[in-house]
């Protein structure tokens, strides 16, 4: 008899090449220490498998359309609706066509109500719902993920090989590291060409920094809850599943108030609570608190088991040091295009677009902070940790001895990185016209 689980095989999904061996490594800046890689390691992959999400994302779609659900691509989701009693009741869309002079273009769209909606890593509405109801207890620890694709030489091509490195070049307080899969389709043989490029934050707070799930009118799940296992380096498992979770909490909550407008799926932290999802990031808390030599030292021994939780102390946009503690990096390396690339060469690859005659979706709470806070006391740091180059300081036009924050809001991939680092929390990200942005294909 097959296994309900086992079923997805026989349909046409994008979920084919399988992890047929892998290895893992702490690099130095001359060599490359091997780890040994087991069953019980957070990175153990062997049986899983290696998928383009992207592609398996648009092949859900198709299927939960066949289902009768639902699906507006191009629509953006702009702003979060309360019922009378100060319930979460939904989201409206963004107006369509809005010159950057606030009229309206010939293409115009009105806004519409969706009565349903789920948010990633730092979703925009998502933070307006965690200030709102106080969500937060803990801060949120994020990290910044940068993933390429490349096509190489069929010789070199080993499908259904992964491999993670940790340590070099980064310090040795960080927590950070690369990984390497090869997918089953190389396509044609370019002897190492990069086809495609992208970013986004992630959520890497852990068990710890997983907020109050549960608020008049709804509920957090996947990432915008933090649930992604860093230790393993996936999220899309916890997503599904507190989803579902979430989904039977509701019906319940359906059941037993079915006169209610508005509904708090109360259930469902608890529910969550007793799922693999919790008890897995539990185990993996301290990883990302406690640096490389704690994860070796405290997981492989104890499986999570110590008594004790680490603190993520500040959030991160208070971590930053001031200029004048903090050492120089030298980013004025010429990029060579083979192994090193421009942020404008990388930007090319992610197919990005927003029409330029519309309001910039990057805006700032106060015109003034860049220059009086961000670049007097911390040498513009928004112009170092935004992965597409958007921000500059060039001079100012007016005042040949100052400088002025360039926004090219055009080059946006969506990170959501500026969001969150920005040392006074100035710049607010909020959503451009729907449809636009990063065009990624098999990301």
């Amino acid at each position: 008899m097959k296994r309900e689980s086992d079923q997805w095989k026989e349909l046409d999904s994008p979920v084919k090449q399988k992890v047929t061996s892998e290895s893992i490594a702490i690099l130095t800046e001359t060599g490359r220490i091997p780890v040994p890689v087991f069953p019980g390691v957070p990175l153990y992959n062997i049986g899983n498998y290696v998928v383009r999400l992207g592609h398996v994302v648009n092949w859900l779609g198709q299927v939960a359309e066949q289902q009768g659900v639902e699906i507006y691509p191009g629509y953006a989701a702009s702003e979060v609706l309360y019922n009378e009693d100060g319930s979460v009741k939904g989201i409206a869309t963004n107006d369509v066509g809005i010159g950057k002079d606030g009229g309206l273009r010939a293409r115009h769209g009105a806004p519409r109500q969706v009565h349903h909606f789920c948010r990633g890593c730092r979703g925009h509405l998502t933070k307006q719902v965690t200030d709102r109801f106080k969500l937060q207890t803990h801060p949120m620890s994020y990290g910044l993920g940068i993933k390429e694709l490349w096509q190489i030489d069929p010789a070199k091509h080993r499908p259904g090989y992964i491999e993670h490195t940790m340590g070099w070049p980064m310090s040795s307080d960080s927590y950070g590291g690369s990984f390497l899969y090869h997918i089953e389709d190389n396509g044609q043989p370019l002897g190492g060409q990069r086809i495609g490029y992208g970013a986004r934050a992630i959520n890497e707070g852990g068990y710890q920094g997983v907020p109050k799930l549960s608020f008049p009118g709804g509920c957090l799940v996947g990432c915008t809850a933090g649930l992604l296992n860093v230790a393993k380096l996936k999220g899309t498992h916890n997503a599904m599943k507190s989803g579902m979770v979430a989904a039977e909490s509701i019906y319940k909550e359906i059941g037993t108030n079915p006169e209610k407008s508005s509904i708090e799926p109360a259930s469902y932290p608890k529910a969550l609570e007793d799922t693999y999802v919790m008890k897995e990031l539990r185990a993996t808390r301290n990883d990302t608190s406690g640096g490389l030599a704690y994860t070796g030292l405290f997981y492989v021994l104890g499986r999570g088991l110590e008594p004790w939780t680490l603190d993520h102390g500040k959030p991160d946009n208070e971590k930053l040091l001031p200029k004048d503690k903090a050492k120089p990096i030298d980013y004025n390396k010429k990029a060579d295009n083979k192994l090193t690339f421009d942020l404008l060469n990388s930007v090319s690859l992610t197919g990005t677009n927003h029409q330029e005659d519309q309001p910039s979706h990057l805006t700032l709470k106060d015109d003034k902070a860049p220059l009086d806070i961000n670049l007097k006391q911390f040498d513009g740091p928004e112009s170092r940790f935004c992965p597409a180059g958007v921000y500059e300081f060039v001079p100012s036009e007016t005042a040949s001895d100052q400088m002025r924050l360039q926004i090219n809001a055009q080059n946006c991939i969506h990170c959501k990185t500026c969001d969150i680092k920005d040392p006074s929390q100035n710049i607010n990200w909020v959503t451009p016209q729907g449809g636009e942005g990063p065009k990624y294909d098999g990301m």
